[in-house]
């Protein structure tokens, strides 16, 4: 796959490349739609529950995710490289590392969760539903961690299948026990929104536990050793040297979304119902994570792509990937868009029949909808530049739009407008301004270096 991917044709690679993403990406959306679903029968608030968890979650990964991004582009620069025993030994040493920093997550995520739901200024009608999930999210986390790097490693070395496989039969997995943990059909027992919360961190668990067994038994392109997991502290320097800006540009986006979730309730019960804007809130992202699903997964496999040619020196072939990566991805969010704004009513009332959370949902049409093709963009060239291994220009990036632009635009929008229409509008031109710049960044062609070391 090394010789398709360095000298083939960029967009049928590209296309067998991502396809296996594709699937993974809209497995993992519909387990998240059809926890929607179920927990819509339960109520606004059950259905609001996840939503304030998974900031939260997302935030503590994502400090992880920063030094697996780094582990990601050595990977697949030393497979580029030719060099696969450094490429084993990274893997190695980069699995490890993940698999304790998410112990100690798990652990003060369980501890801390009732603080930090408090500082989201989550409704005191969404707060006991909120906690109770996050909870035992969080105790699944090294299950759930362990798993992601299991995906990370594989799709280095170009293999996108194999973890499709995994993820699908624990998404499917996690499907079928949705309902059986939330309702208790049959001897299962009645838990509501934590069962869904359980359903996950099982079936997550599973997923982690099969990936684990492949890679030490050397049954993918990576195989792992209890030598190499040893702690390799040389390398943990050159992780820890890559991986923070981007741990730092990660960590800081998941926050503002933690600080998105406290204005959401904040301006939604300034100017009309805090439960009603982030129910909507939460179905929207439901909804722009289905169209993301087909960008996300082209995005991700011209990382795999711009990695190998970044390390292999083939600097123009690079470029043209990307280019076409964000042509790609510009034309299939706005097809998604449009079928957003025509069948808004009918997706709506599909997850919940609430017709203030239908009216609200009308705003997001008008205010942010249009803005969705634009983060295509945005989402290629940060890829790019996390998958070249340039990650102070990614961890900028992301906090230009979020912080820079989302949180300051939503927040003064809605408060100079005094309706949750302005919270839309801000959230719609930081889509829009950040791909900008993005794109802008990409054109000076400053990523276009290696970071591993020359041979000799």
């Amino acid at each position: 796959m090394r010789d398709q991917i360095v000298n083939g044709p960029i967009v049928k690679t590209l296309l067998v490349l991502a396809y296996p993403l594709i699937i993974n990406q809209l497995v993992q959306v519909l387990y998240n739609l059809t926890d929607t679903y179920w927990l819509g029968k339960l109520g606004r608030e059950e259905l609001a529950a996840p939503g304030t968890a998974w900031p939260l979650v997302w935030f503590f990964m994502a400090i992880g995710m920063g030094f697996a991004t780094a582990g990601f582009a050595f990977v697949s620069q030393y497979v580029g490289a030719k060099e696969y025993e450094k490429a084993n030994r990274a893997a190695g040493a980069l699995y490890s590392l993940m698999m304790l920093f998410a112990i100690v997550v798990g652990i003060f995520g369980v501890i801390s969760a009732p603080y930090l739901l408090k500082f989201m200024n989550v409704s005191e009608t969404v707060y006991p539903y909120a906690l109770a999930y996050t909870r035992v999210i969080f105790a699944g986390i090294p299950f759930a961690f362990t798993l992601f790097a299991f995906n990370f490693l594989l799709r280095a070395i170009g293999d996108t299948k194999t973890p499709v496989k995994i993820n699908v039969s624990t998404v499917l997995l996690n499907l079928v026990l949705d309902p059986f943990f939330i309702f208790g059909w049959g001897p299962f027992p009645e838990l509501g929104v934590v069962g869904a919360a359980v359903a996950t961190m099982l079936s997550n668990s599973l997923g982690s536990v099969v990936g684990g067994y492949l890679l030490f038994k050397g049954r993918v392109g990576v195989h792992l050793t209890l030598e190499s997991l040893k702690p390799d502290w040389e390398f943990y320097k050159r992780i820890f040297r890559v991986g923070i800006p981007s741990s730092v540009g990660s960590s800081t986006t998941a926050l503002g979304f933690v600080i998105l979730t406290r204005i959401i309730f904040t301006l939604g019960g300034q100017f009309g119902e805090a439960d009603v804007a982030f129910a909507t809130y939460s179905i929207t992202n439901r909804l722009t994570n289905f169209m993301f699903a087909f960008s996300d997964g082209i995005s991700m496999a011209m990382g795999t792509m711009v990695g190998q040619t970044v390390g292999a020196k083939l600097y123009d072939r690079a470029k043209a990937i990307a280019e076409k990566t964000m042509a790609i991805n510009f034309a299939i969010l706005g097809i998604g868009t449009l079928l957003f704004v025509l069948f808004r009513v009918q997706i709506f009332s599909f997850f919940i029949d609430d017709p203030a959370i239908i009216a609200e949902s009308a705003k997001v049409v008008k205010y942010f909808s249009a803005s969705l093709p634009f983060f295509g963009i945005f989402s290629a060239v940060n890829n790019v530049f996390q998958s070249s291994g340039h990650t102070k220009k990614s961890m900028l990036l992301s906090m230009l739009r979020l912080w820079g632009l989302r949180l300051p635009l939503s927040y003064g929008l809605g408060v100079l407008v005094r309706d949750t229409a302005g919270m839309w509008l801000g959230m719609g031109l930081s889509n829009v301004l950040g791909a900008i710049v993005a794109f802008a960044w990409f054109l000076t062609g400053s990523w276009m270096s290696r970071i591993i070391e020359e041979k000799g």
